[in-house]
């Protein structure tokens, strides 16, 4: 039964660490989605997004190490790789805030809240199931799973308020 509790917290070791390194790409997609905006309306909720999912991969970072786990070694340096991939921003590589680069820009960051989202929600149940997770309760759990839904939605205003002028369509 012991084996098996180990390999059941290795599984979850390796959910979270690959979380934390979904998290590094979004960073960069965060940072580089507000640079493509900067000097618009939507820059400060870009920036201000950015700042809190950097915050919470952070947090995310000392739970696995409190709990005794490190990254692994190679699969950081291809976070690394991917998250300086994700500077060069290739789904919009002109940092245009017009055309479907843009578009597909947006809908990557609500993917990622998204799946940032589904993270939140999956500790919760397994917090239900008795588990537990240093620097998470409960409470914390689920302000972080609402802050997400809130983010997904900031997204989603910027995308649809400004698809008209993405795509050049005039009334």
């Amino acid at each position: 039964m012991h084996a098996q509790k180990a390999q059941e917290q290795q599984w979850l070791f390796r959910y979270l660490e690959d979380h934390f390194l979904g998290a590094t790409g979004g960073v960069r997609a965060f940072q580089a989605a507000a640079r493509t905006w900067a000097g618009t309306e939507h820059e400060k909720t870009l920036t201000r997004l950015h700042g809190e999912i950097k915050a919470e991969r952070l947090e995310l970072r000392r739970s696995l190490r409190a709990q005794g786990h490190r990254p692994n070694a190679a699969k950081m340096a291809f976070a690394h790789v991917s998250a300086t991939a994700a500077r060069i921003n290739p789904l919009n590589v002109r940092r245009s805030t017009r055309g479907p680069g843009a578009q597909l820009e947006l809908e990557a960051l609500q993917s990622l809240v998204r799946g940032k989202q589904a993270l939140w929600e999956t500790l919760l149940a397994l917090l239900d199931a008795g588990w537990t997770f240093s620097g998470y309760d409960r409470q914390r759990l689920n302000e972080l799973a609402e802050r997400a839904q809130g983010q997904q939605r900031e997204v989603a205003a910027i995308m649809t308020s400004t698809a008209a002028h993405r795509f050049g369509f005039r009334p």
